[in-house]
């Protein structure tokens, strides 16, 4: 999609097409490269695109926050195995980077004014984790968990400087005049939400509506990855400012997210590859992609689709996929 048919299809204004982008993880692009490199010529009506090679099994790596990350994958995310906050005694000596450290602003800016010139889309981002994630990354998870259940004041301090750091980037991005802010904080587990929904709204919601409503008070729409179980907050995401949700589909339920999210917010819907795309038969799949731009689509828009393609999907499940997009794609805008 170009801009214009990117802005009206996340208000409602659109033509009832449904945007869809496959994202497919280095390793499994190696793996299937000459069958995907005809997928992409079969399916030009769908956005296909490669990650990036860069992380190393059995490497490691400190952050700007001073985490140490450990990746047991290739070119996957990792996990942290040593947390600087994990010893509250360390706080009063520690701070957060600084943000005129956090990209080439310089780059960027250049950047976001040749593709304004151009009519494209333009947008920044924070870190995946940016702020629920990063206070397990620097307390470690369980620690966290118990900081938030004593609610220890500490952890409110955190908090307001991880924000702080924050609004310092996405003001910076929005001086920029972007289009798009998205950020990435997967919020849920498999079945619940790790902490409570009172103590979400308590501790973490203070803090999205600060950030999340300086974008939209200045006319910049506000993207959120979650993955997990997020039904309980919803409502709340969508009241602190969020334009364009990313929630995943088999574990919310997609009449679930009809029933919180529809017309209410653009879903950039995440389509399982836990289970049902690596292991599901090809009419289960199809069945399911149909099912989720019938539900949750509209002649208007405000539903997108992505798909992440991680080593060990079939390659007949990927066709399968691809295929099933490519064929629903238009199911609203050929019902006006």
């Amino acid at each position: 999609m170009d801009r214009e048919q990117y802005l009206d299809n996340i208000s409602f204004r659109g033509d009832g097409e449904v945007d869809c982008n496959i994202s497919i993880v280095y390793s499994a692009w190696k793996q299937f490269e000459a069958q995907i490199r005809k997928f992409k010529e079969q399916f030009p009506g769908l956005s296909i695109s490669l990650g990036d090679e860069n992380k190393r099994v059995g490497t490691t790596k400190r952050d700007g926050w001073g985490c140490l990350w450990s990746y047991a994958m290739d070119n996957l995310e990792g996990q942290v195995v040593e947390h600087p906050l994990i010893d509250w005694e360390k706080f009063s000596s520690y701070g957060a980077p600084n943000p005129a450290n956090y990209t080439d602003w310089k780059k960027a800016e250049s950047a976001i004014g040749k593709a304004k010139k151009k009519g494209e889309l333009t947008s920044g981002s924070t870190e995946h984790g940016f702020l629920f994630l990063k206070l397990t990354y620097l307390r470690g998870f369980e620690n966290c968990m118990i900081d938030i259940a004593e609610k220890n004041p500490r952890i409110v301090e955190l908090i307001d400087m991880i924000t702080d750091y924050w609004m310092d980037v996405v003001r910076r991005y929005v001086d920029m005049g972007v289009d798009l802010v998205g950020f990435g904080d997967d919020l849920g587990l498999q079945k619940a939400l790790p902490i409570s929904p009172s103590a979400w709204r308590e501790f973490i919601k203070p803090a999205y509506k600060r950030i999340f409503s300086y974008c939209r008070e200045n006319g910049v729409y506000v993207g959120l990855h979650t993955d997990g179980y997020i039904l309980n907050i919803i409502p709340d995401l969508i009241e602190c400012g969020v334009s364009i949700l990313n929630p995943q589909d088999i574990v919310n339920g997609v009449d679930n997210l009809e029933r919180l999210a529809k017309g209410r917010v653009a879903i950039n819907l995440d389509i399982d590859r836990q289970k049902l795309t690596v292991f599901g038969k090809k009419d289960e799949i199809e069945t399911h992609i149909f099912n989720c731009i019938k539900t949750l689509g509209s002649p208007h828009g405000g539903l997108s689709l992505i798909w992440g393609v991680y080593p060990g999907t079939p390659i007949e499940n990927i066709e399968t996929v691809l295929s099933s997009m490519d064929k629903y794609r238009l199911y609203w805008r050929n019902r006006h």
